[in-house]
């Protein structure tokens, strides 16, 4: 009794040093930010000279459009501005010489220019860079919705189509945390946490980076660092896409849209348990969410409410089968 009663004290003792010794959220978001501010300089200090590039515009009524842009630092919204307010104000995405790419990333060659927008004839790779864009804007909401004394682990993002009904945001809470379950008004305050952003209208900047930067931002995660690695492994020149949303830094899989004001409807759904995994308690945070150029009625907007309530399946890397649609205790938050 009195061995177990030892143990228990040093226990406690050795939680409480790790926890001091743990960086602060906002240390650790100061220290992503400095490394990402001080690659994004010196990526830009590569074009120490103003040249110009042609950019042949494309699209509706663009055609036969050439813009004279400075290489390395317009950006494909720089062109978006010569054009007309409309131009500017919808587009969501790129596309350089057929490539996706994103409206805040600058431009290194001559090229051909699309714009995207949601009300394209075939909005398929802007509605998944949406998706994307949702679930990282969850995943922002989800790292500072908590009180510092509750760490936050952002897990791999799965990449879900739009018929799967929800975005999702997989997340480790501290364990502390494991046995909580969100009730609706926790639902409710990561929704207002997520309006805040979206009413700020944020760019989403990215800056490709090689893994050894990606490594420095992400020092203080272990599981982001593993995701670094398999993400870099993938490339052909050991690079990664990061994104940067206010102060928040993130890795992604694929393109996100250009600023969180595209956003319109947005609601947190749910948070459903995973159990444990690797990392410890994993859950899967869900939502919904419709863009400013399309609106639902709020009784179309209930139904797939509903829905995007249901657990999505994320099937497994050896699974290929396609995605189908799918048929309290609470925590201080600084909400």
């Amino acid at each position: 009794m009195v061995t177990r009663t030892v143990c228990q004290v040093f226990q406690h003792r050795f939680a409480s040093s790790a926890a001091a010794l743990r960086p602060s959220p906002a240390e650790v978001c100061s220290q992503r930010n400095a490394v990402f501010s001080r690659e994004q300089a010196r990526q830009r200090a590569l074009y120490p000279r103003v040249e110009k590039i042609e950019v042949s515009m494309q699209g509706p009524g663009l055609v036969g459009t050439t813009l004279i842009m400075n290489r390395g630092m317009s950006t494909p919204l720089s062109c978006a501005r010569h054009l007309t307010e409309h131009h500017m104000n919808s587009s969501a995405l790129a596309l350089v010489d057929g490539e996706p790419w994103p409206l805040h990333k600058p431009l290194t060659h001559s090229c051909s220019l699309t714009l995207l927008t949601f009300k394209d004839s075939d909005p398929t790779l802007v509605n998944q860079a949406y998706w994307r864009s949702c679930a990282a804007l969850l995943g922002q909401v989800l790292e500072t919705a908590f009180k510092d004394d509750y760490t936050v682990e952002l897990l791999s993002t799965p990449e879900v189509p739009v018929i799967s009904g929800a975005f999702c945001c997989d997340v480790v809470l501290d364990a502390q945390l494991d046995s909580w379950t969100p009730s609706e008004e926790s639902l409710r305050s990561l929704t207002r946490g997520a309006q805040q952003l979206i009413h700020q209208d944020l760019a989403w900047e990215p800056l490709e980076v090689t893994s050894s930067v990606a490594l420095e931002v992400f020092s203080h995660s272990r599981c982001k660092q593993e995701e670094v690695e398999q993400k870099a492994s993938q490339s052909p020149k050991d690079t990664v896409m990061l994104y940067r949303c206010g102060d928040h830094v993130l890795l992604t899989g694929g393109p996100l849209v250009a600023r969180t004001g595209l956003c319109s409807q947005y609601e947190v759904t749910a948070l459903h348990s995973l159990g444990q995994g690797p990392w410890g308690h994993h859950r899967r945070a869900q939502g919904l969410s419709l863009p400013l150029q399309l609106q639902a009625h709020h009784t179309v907007w209930r139904k797939l409410r509903q829905r995007a309530e249901k657990l999505v399946d994320v099937p497994g890397p050896e699974e290929v089968k396609p995605p189908s649609p799918p048929d309290s205790v609470q925590p201080p938050t600084n909400q």
